[in-house]
């Protein structure tokens, strides 16, 4: 077996020159899976061992990651699809910013394979890829106001337990 993965393929259309889908294939890969861990089939990949620079490791992972999303708005995809696949990449930024469990979640997420596979499945089935799209951004867009109000509600407790307690 060959210890080098090539690197996911996409389709290529009109909006999307096969130079380009191969140079965002190719970065998806270097990002995600592109190092194989010796003595195991697990593969980890550069956006991970950026990660590990304190302070501006995971920016820069994320501006790489951005390009990718660039890409996918100039090949056309919808807001629905641009916002999906910068929502996977903001969550590997924002998370893989907390120190070691962060870099942990670095190597798992594979923000950028995700983002590969959802430009891929956009230019080969526009129609479900959208609406897929549009269902997880609502789903996420749901659990974030959700997780406001909790917060809310607790900052609210919270507040009126600390009042009761200077009150009496």
């Amino acid at each position: 077996m060959n210890d080098v993965a090539e690197p996911q393929r996409l389709s290529s259309n009109a909006a999307l020159d096969k130079n380009t889908a191969k140079r965002v294939a190719g970065l998806a890969w270097l990002l995600d899976k592109s190092i194989r861990v010796p003595g195991t089939n697990v593969r980890i990949g550069a956006d991970g061992l950026i990660g590990l620079i304190p302070g501006v490791g995971d920016l820069i992972g994320g501006l790489l990651s951005t390009w990718i999303v660039l890409v996918a708005a100039r090949a056309g995809a919808p807001t629905a699809v641009l916002v999906n696949m910068s929502m996977n990449a903001f969550i590997d930024t924002a998370v893989g910013a907390i120190p070691v469990l962060g870099d942990l979640f670095d190597f798992a997420w594979r923000a950028n394979t995700k983002n590969v596979a959802l430009l891929n499945d956009y230019l080969q089935n526009p129609a479900e890829t959208q609406k897929s799209s549009t269902l997880r951004v609502v789903a996420l867009g749901a659990l974030m106001i959700a997780v406001l109000v909790g917060l809310g509600a607790l900052a609210f407790w919270a507040v009126g337990a600390v009042a009761g307690l200077f009150a009496g």
